[in-house]
């Protein structure tokens, strides 16, 4: 099988993992504020597998789906999608596209460089690192000065915009990007010595 046969049925099959874990409760775990999004994991390790390209195609699907979430599925999401469509589009999907590719660029520079043993292990940190801080950053952008969410500001004690990001995404941040270090590491580990 060519390389670039067996590149599109791994990036065919983590769309799949991505679409059903946007779909099904596997994806999100649901709290009072943001939702526990565990769909950066297929995200970084197609980062690592398929490179900067493969991480942002997979980060657009990931994308498209969360903005999918806002017609319903996420009560956050639609009440993001009711101030202004275009503001939640960008948020939804930039950000994730952007934390797929720039997952891409970090495992490509690392493998290059000295740090090519931990190479692996800082993709799938940065990537729900990356997501985090541009979609709070795109969040902040669009609807920081919103009544929605400056009802969550007041709620957090939040006095500025960088402490509405520390405490809004707080653990949920905390709890994506040990998974994402964790178990997408492992798999991508895994995943690489099988292509070997």
């Amino acid at each position: 099988m060519k390389t670039n046969t067996k590149q599109l049925v791994q990036l065919a099959l983590l769309t799949a993992v991505i679409l059903v874990m946007a779909f099904t409760p596997i994806g999100y775990l649901k709290t009072l504020g943001l939702e526990i999004t565990l769909i950066v994991v297929p995200v970084a390790i197609g980062a690592v597998l398929l490179g900067p390209k493969g991480g942002a195609v997979l980060g657009t699907v990931f994308g498209v789906t969360s903005f999918i979430q806002c017609f319903g599925m996420s009560p956050f999401g639609a009440a993001l999608l009711s101030i202004s469509p275009v503001g939640t589009f960008i948020t939804c999907i930039i950000p994730r596209i952007l934390a797929g590719w720039l997952s891409g660029v970090v495992y490509a520079v690392l493998k290059r460089g000295k740090a090519e043993k931990a190479s692996v292990w800082i993709a799938n940190l940065s990537c729900p690192l990356l997501n985090t801080v541009l979609f709070m950053g795109s969040l902040v952008l669009f609807f920081y000065n919103t009544e929605y969410i400056q009802g969550f500001a007041a709620t957090l004690g939040a006095a500025n915009p960088f402490a509405f990001i520390i405490l809004f995404v707080g653990v949920n941040g905390l709890i994506e990007a040990a998974t994402c270090f964790v178990l997408g590491s492992a798999v991508s580990k895994a995943l690489i010595h099988l292509k070997k």
